[in-house]
C-alpha cells in the first residue's frame, strides 16, 4: 500500500505470503487477457513486496510480543480489551498499551501505583503496577490522565476481580490531568451533566460501552444486507425536494457580500435532506436492491428525548417487492441486529442492564421472538378497548397514532414488537401504494415498547396514473418529475423502509433520551 512506513496487519501479511504461493498456479490460468495479466503481475509484485517487508520486520521485532493483530499502531500498541479477553496468552509476554486512568492509588508509602486503565475498548479496564518516585507516581495515578506504556502481563494475586494486571517497565507517554479541574473526574454523573460535557463524556464508562454498541449496529447493518445481496450506496445530503412532505426542511444558502444569503447557488431551493429513500429508489430501479447509511435532517422545533435535529438513517430500497416482503425484511434485520449486539457486546448489555434494566436477556429475547402483525383498522379497535384514561386524546380511525398510542399496542397489546399495515391513505405520503380498497395504502410501521416506532416504511406506488393522481394535489409537484420517469421506463414493484439507528440504540441499551446514543447531538436549540 502507499503508506508503506505502516507495519501490516496479520491479514495484509498472510494475504501477501498466499499470493506469493500461488502465483505458479496463477500464471497457469488460460485465458488470460493482456489487462488481466497485467493486474496479476501488479498484485503479485505488492504481495512479494510485502512477503519481503514481513520478513525484515519480524526479524528486527521482539520475539516475546510477536506481530500484534493491530500492528500499526504507535510503538506496538495492542487494545486492552485482546489483553483481559484472552489474558492467558498473554501471561509472561511484554506488550505496550496506551489509554487514560479511570481511577488510581498509591501504597506502600507511596512507592507503588496501582491504575486502572481503560482505552475504550472494552467495559473492564487493566490494572497496571508503577514503581517510582512519589510525585510521578500520583501523576500517573489521576483520574483522566493518559499513559502508553510498556511492561508484562503476569497473573493477578488475588484474581477475583482482575485475572491479571501489568508490570510496568517503561511510561512511553503520559499526559498529565489535574483531578480538581477535570469537569468528569468524579465517579456518579448524571447523563443530563455530561450532555454539557460532549468532547469529554465518552470517556465515561456509559458513553464508552454506548458507542461499541452502536459500532456494532453498523457493522450488523452492512453485514446484514450485504449477505442478503444489497448493495450499498451513497445518496446526497443536498436535495431539492421533501421526500416526507411535511415542511420541516433546513434551507442551504451561500453567504453574500451584502450579507444576507444567496438561496439559488445549486439553481434553485436547496436542503439538507430529510431522508434518501428517493434516491434510493432511483438506484434500486437500475442495480437491484439497495441500502444506504448516513445522516438526515428536520427542523422540528422539539425538545423531546425522542427528537434530533441530525439523525442517522437505515434505509434499504427492495427491488421486485411487496408489503409482505419489506415487512419480513425489516423484521429479519431489527433482530439480526439484536443478536449481533447480545453476542458481540455482552458486557456492555449487562452494564446497561445494571443501570436502566434492559440489557442482555431483553435483547436476545428480541432476536428470538417473532413480530406480533395487525393492521390500522385492528389496531384502532383495540386502542378502544383501552380504558379511559389511557390516553390523553382517544384515536379514531383515519388519525395518525401518536407516540402513546403506538407503546400502548406494543406493551399492553401485543406485548413485545408489533408491525402495523395499510394505513388511512390521507395520513400517509404521496409515494406509499394505494390499495385496492380505496381507503388505505401499503404502509407498515414497527412499534416497540418504551418508544413507539422504529420503523416506518411501504411499498412504493409504481403505477404512473395513481402516483399522477396523488402528485396532482400537491402544492408543486415538478421536483418530482424525474421520480414519474421511473414509473414511465421500465417500472417494477418495489419497497422499503427507514429505520433511526439512534432509536434502536434506545430500544437496546434501555436509556430514554436520543442525545445520550449519537457522539454529537443537534437539536432545537443545542449544538452542543
Amino acid at each position: 500500500p502507499p503508506n508503506s512506513h505502516y507495519i501490516m496487519s496479520t491479514f495484509a501479511a498472510r494475504t501477501a505470503v498466499r499470493l506469493v504461493a500461488a502465483a505458479p498456479l496463477l500464471r497457469k490460468i488460460e485465458p488470460m487477457t493482456p489487462f488481466s495479466s497485467l493486474r496479476m503481475v501488479s498484485c503479485l509484485g505488492w504481495a512479494q513486496g510485502c512477503e519481503r517487508k514481513l520478513s525484515s520486520v519480524s526479524a528486527s521485532s521482539d520475539k516475546s510480543v510477536g506481530l500484534a493483530p493491530r500492528s500499526y499502531y504507535l510503538q506496538g500498541k495492542i487494545p486492552i480489551s485482546q489483553v483481559v479477553k484472552n489474558y492467558q496468552e498473554w501471561i509472561g509476554k511484554e506488550v505496550v498499551v496506551g489509554g487514560w486512568v479511570r481511577a488510581g492509588r498509591l501504597a506502600s508509602k507511596d512507592t507503588i501505583a496501582f491504575v486502572e486503565l481503560t482505552d475504550g475498548s472494552s467495559m473492564a479496564p487493566l490494572q497496571l503496577v508503577l514503581t517510582g518516585s512519589a510525585s510521578s507516581l500520583h501523576e500517573y495515578a489521576s483520574a483522566g490522565a493518559s499513559l502508553l506504556v510498556r511492561g508484562q502481563i503476569k497473573a493477578h494475586p488475588n484474581g477475583a476481580k482482575q485475572a491479571c494486571e501489568m508490570h510496568v517497565s517503561e511510561v512511553l507517554h503520559h499526559g498529565p490531568s489535574d483531578r480538581a479541574a477535570n469537569p468528569i473526574a468524579k465517579k456518579a454523573l448524571s447523563l443530563e451533566y455530561l450532555r454539557t460535557q460532549i468532547h469529554l463524556r465518552t470517556r465515561t464508562n456509559t458513553l464508552r460501552a454506548m458507542m461499541r454498541i452502536r459500532n456494532c449496529l453498523v457493522q450488523a447493518t452492512h453485514k446484514f444486507f450485504q449477505t442478503h445481496g444489497f448493495l450499498y450506496v451513497t445518496t446526497p445530503l443536498l436535495t431539492g425536494s421533501d421526500c416526507e412532505g411535511a415542511g420541516t426542511l433546513f434551507q442551504v444558502g451561500v453567504p453574500t457580500p451584502k450579507g444576507d444569503l444567496d438561496l439559488s447557488f445549486l439553481g434553485g431551493p436547496a436542503f439538507l435532506t430529510v431522508s434518501g429513500q428517493l434516491e434510493a429508489e432511483a438506484l434500486a430501479c437500475s442495480l437491484g436492491s439497495v441500502y444506504t447509511l448516513g445522516p438526515t435532517f428536520r427542523a422540528e422545533p422539539s425538545s423531546t428525548p425522542r427528537h434530533l435535529a441530525e439523525f442517522w438513517m437505515v434505509e434499504p430500497e427492495l427491488a421486485f417487492c411487496d408489503l409482505l416482503g419489506v415487512v419480513a425484511c425489516a423484521e429479519d434485520y431489527i433482530r439480526h441486529c439484536a443478536d449481533a449486539v447480545a453476542t458481540a457486546c455482552a458486557p456492555e448489555l449487562e452494564f446497561f442492564g445494571q443501570q436502566t434494566g434492559v440489557g442482555l436477556a431483553q435483547a436476545q429475547a428480541l432476536a428470538a421472538r417473532p413480530f406480533a402483525r395487525m393492521t390500522y383498522t385492528d389496531a384502532i379497535k383495540e386502542l378502544a378497548k383501552a380504558p379511559t384514561k389511557a390516553f390523553h386524546s382517544r384515536p379514531d380511525w383515519g388519525c395518525d397514532l401518536q407516540a402513546e398510542h403506538e407503546r400502548y399496542l406494543a406493551e399492553k397489546v401485543a406485548s413485545g414488537v408489533v408491525v402495523v399495515t395499510d394505513y388511512p391513505v390521507d395520513i400517509k405520503p404521496f409515494y406509499m401504494r394505494a390499495n385496492d380498497d380505496g381507503r388505505t395504502v401499503a404502509a407498515m410501521d414497527v412499534l416497540v415498547p418504551r418508544i413507539g416506532e422504529l420503523v416506518g416504511g411501504s411499498q412504493r406506488e409504481e403505477r404512473l396514473d395513481v402516483l399522477d393522481a396523488r402528485l396532482a394535489a400537491m402544492t408543486n409537484p415538478a421536483p418530482y418529475n424525474a421520480y414519474r420517469d421511473l414509473r414511465r421506463f421500465g417500472t417494477v414493484p418495489h419497497a422499503g423502509f427507514g429505520l433511526g439507528l439512534e432509536r434502536l440504540m434506545l430500544l437496546l441499551t434501555g436509556l430514554d433520551n436520543v442525545r445520550d446514543v449519537i457522539p454529537y447531538p443537534r437539536a432545537a436549540g443545542q449544538l452542543y
